[in-house]
């Protein structure tokens, strides 16, 4: 192992002790924003400490073993050389482990996120493809053990949506979805075809780390408030009173809605809560942008040209254009098996980091 990664690993111990410390002090527990801080921290940190007390762990046995591979009995001997392999093999992983470990960190990936899915091009069937996405992440989400909530809907008449936002909270959720945002593109024969034509339609996935009151401050006074009534699918009002909310962020024109609630306070705390994760995920790919970074955050048009991910069923097939990944697995990513193809893009953007570094 470098000097410099030791020393960091060393480093990282001597805080995990410090932070510990921190952790029962009642001056800590009362000031609750600093606590999650620090518990943030703790649990990044943590993995890493771990890891590499395995490795010095497996440092003292390797000098053991070494000294077993010099006994003068041969079978003791070449039980210590049976074991220096190993544990080398082992130090190897560790330090393999260890280097991915203390890349940079993306600072919103234990956040929760907000997601807009909206049928583009391809008319009906790309409504009913956006349906079929979002069917894709719910079970996915209900894999990992998060939760969903729908934040607003525009459902349509064939079925599948032409707009739907919905929240999805839970252990790192950011981290394993943020590479979803862009144009996905489906190949298929639509029901509705009666010659059996194979038709390309698309839908736009824009993934949005959940932003709080502290990312993001937002004036009241450049704030537009509408209400109106919810509506179903065809437009058809659901909703006697005015409880869904309509809130325009004049500055920047950003619009946000919602009518999932009954009540028109709670669904204009949500309108709130998305027009923060909308303000700060258009700020992040801002930064992104100054610093001549990939836009991550930007969806484009939904044209079939930006697209980002391929989903062919007459081939069972799933490929991602980013990274040149494909999987014949279609009928088991579509029902929200996606761990393959995640962990493809979490292992790219790892290898692409650590070749920069």
């Amino acid at each position: 192992m470098e000097d410099s990664m030791y020393q960091r690993l060393e480093a990282a111990t001597k805080r995990l002790k410090e932070i510990d410390e921190e952790l029962v002090s009642e001056d800590v527990m009362k000031d609750i924003a600093h606590f999650r801080e620090i518990s943030k921290e703790r649990a990044y940190l943590d993995p890493q400490v771990e890891a590499f007390q395995r490795y010095q762990k497996n440092e003292n046995e390797i000098k053991d073993a070494k000294i077993m591979a010099h006994d003068s009995d041969p079978e003791l001997a070449e039980m210590g050389k049976e074991e220096i392999k190993r544990l080398e093999a082992e130090q190897e992983q560790l330090i393999e482990d260890l280097k991915e470990m203390l890349l940079p960190r993306d600072p919103n990936d234990d956040k929760n996120i907000i997601v807009e899915i909206r049928g583009a091009v391809g008319g009906d069937e790309a409504n009913i493809f956006a349906g079929d996405l979002f069917r894709m992440y719910t079970r996915y989400a209900e894999s990992q053990g998060w939760k969903i909530q729908i934040l607003d809907e525009n459902p349509s008449e064939s079925g599948g949506f032409a707009l739907i936002s919905f929240k999805i909270s839970g252990n790192r959720v950011f981290s394993k979805l943020k590479f979803e945002s862009g144009a996905h593109r489906v190949q298929r024969v639509p029901k509705t075809e009666a010659s059996g034509r194979i038709h390309t339609s698309t839908a736009t996935v824009l993934v949005m780390p959940e932003a709080e009151e502290i990312d993001i401050q937002i004036n009241p006074n450049d704030l537009q408030v509408d209400t109106y009534h919810s509506q179903g699918a065809g437009g058809q009002n659901v909703n006697k009173t005015e409880s869904a909310v309509r809130i325009t962020h004049i500055p920047t024109g950003t619009v946000v809605a919602c009518q999932t609630e009954k009540s028109q306070i709670q669904n204009r705390e949500i309108a709130m809560q998305m027009l923060r994760t909308k303000m700060y995920a258009n700020m992040l790919a801002e930064q992104q942008e100054r610093l001549g970074n990939e836009r991550r955050l930007k969806i484009g048009t939904g044209e079939r040209s930006e697209k980002i991910r391929t989903y062919n069923y007459p081939q069972n097939r799933v490929t991602d254009h980013r990274i040149g990944f494909t999987i014949q697995k279609l009928d088991r990513v579509i029902e929200g098996e996606l761990d393959e193809v995640i962990d493809a893009l979490v292992h790219y953007d790892q290898s692409t980091k650590l070749a920069g570094e």
